[in-house]
């Protein structure tokens, strides 16, 4: 089928300067490529960010917040008598918890919820101590909560829920403590309580800070090393369904307690706000490539058209309308444009396969890049979108040229 007569020119200019076409396709294969690799690679480590976050974070938690005294006043009088209000020192304990535990996970949008009781701790062995914490919880359902599961190397959780007196350490203990499954580890409270559990499980998470200083333990025995009754509990956790649209949830948990309610990204707002500004960045440096990369086909265009100043003057003197000569040179950076987006996003896919493929080791595992099909579609139509605006206005300078002055030049 022939093709109209603007495209037909269109093509002709493209395959007779096939240098410049080359140019300009290299500049926006170039600009996408970029483009999408630096954009993979930010999702990549936001997404890296997330799951290390997930680790031992809920999307929500309930919780005593500190409370600050009031400033002692005399009955009838408005003279202050203490001047310098401090925190509190009143329990931690929320009031009725299995009552509130129950009505979180009666709500909808929740689908896991769970009590913990959490306590600074001492790990010893001979002279060797380490300071850490622990965290007092039915195992299984903080396995469901966090998939516990996959970071366990030695033992279950299942064997800390069937052993009152047992205890599963991070693998930064057991390696500096120089402890196994099956051996015995002294742990000691601030409350100066102290208890000899029994290893039955080792977990490594990829994080220090969870390894080499945390340990699990049934809530009991928790309670017992805050000599708290078995009614004490310190904190609630809850997963929502999305854990981007926690905002909504905490305001109608809110309304079942007079307790602070918080959710993950009020609790880790440095690190997002990190991975706000490396997106940024990202962004802003591939972006910026894939400019420079259009005004190349913009100043490869401005020069075809000075070189064919006379030729559009003869199409314009003929019969040829200025949408004509836009359509023409339009074309002619889309199809460039084209061709540079589709290289650019086979090379950026390539780079991305590759990179995805190497361990970078522990804790970051593989190199954490993401294939992310929105990308690539993004890519490609902004790729299409500046290669096109990169294309139109030139052409709007050529649809503008009077014939008549041309000829007397």
């Amino acid at each position: 089928m022939k093709l109209p007569v603007n495209y037909d020119i269109a093509i002709t200019h493209i395959v007779t300067r096939r240098k410049q076409t080359f140019v300009a396709a290299l500049g926006v294969t170039i600009g996408v490529a970029i483009y999408l690799f630096m954009n993979s690679l930010s999702s990549g480590f936001t997404q890296y960010s997330r799951d290390m976050i997930f680790q031992t974070n809920a999307h929500i938690k309930i919780y005593k917040n500190d409370e600050v005294s009031a400033p002692l006043r005399k009955q009838g009088s408005s003279t202050t008598v203490i001047l310098n209000p401090q925190i509190t020192t009143r329990s931690k304990t929320l009031r009725d918890p299995n009552r509130l535990l129950r009505q979180v996970k009666a709500e909808p949008y929740i689908v896991q919820a769970i009590a913990q009781v959490d306590f600074s701790a001492f790990f010893n062995r001979g002279n060797t101590q380490i300071k850490g914490s622990g965290c007092g919880v039915n195992m299984t359902e903080y396995a469901a909560l966090y998939d516990t599961r996959t970071y366990m190397v030695a033992g279950t959780v299942e064997d800390l829920q069937n052993d009152l007196n047992g205890v599963i350490i991070g693998c930064g203990i057991a390696r500096k403590l120089n402890l196994g499954l099956g051996d015995n580890i002294t742990v000691s409270s601030s409350y100066n309580v102290t208890k000899v559990l029994h290893i039955v499980g080792i977990f490594s998470m990829g994080n220090s800070a969870a390894d080499d200083s945390r340990c699990y333990v049934n809530i009991s025995t928790a309670q017992q090393f805050l000599k708290e009754g078995p009614s004490f509990i310190s904190t609630l956790y809850a997963n929502t369904r999305n854990p981007d649209a926690t905002a909504d949830a905490v305001e109608r948990l809110q309304t079942l307690t007079d307790y602070t309610v918080e959710d993950w990204q009020t609790t880790n707002a440095d690190v997002i706000s990190g991975d706000r500004t490396r997106k940024t960045m990202m962004n802003a440096i591939s972006m910026s490539i894939l400019i420079v990369a259009a005004f190349g086909i913009y100043n490869i265009l401005s020069a075809t058209i000075s070189q064919k100043i006379n030729d559009i003057a003869i199409l314009k003197a003929v019969g040829f309308r200025g949408r004509d000569v836009v359509r023409i040179f339009v074309a002619e950076a889309i199809i460039m444009g084209l061709i540079g987006t589709v290289a650019g996003l086979c090379i950026g896919a390539i780079l991305i396969k590759i990179l995805s493929g190497i361990y970078m080791g522990a804790p970051v595992g593989y190199f954490p890049v993401h294939f992310e099909f929105a990308l690539f579609a993004r890519s490609f139509v902004l790729g299409l979108v500046i290669t096109f605006c990169a294309g139109y206005f030139p052409a709007r300078r050529a649809a503008n040229v009077d014939p008549v002055s041309i000829f007397r030049k």
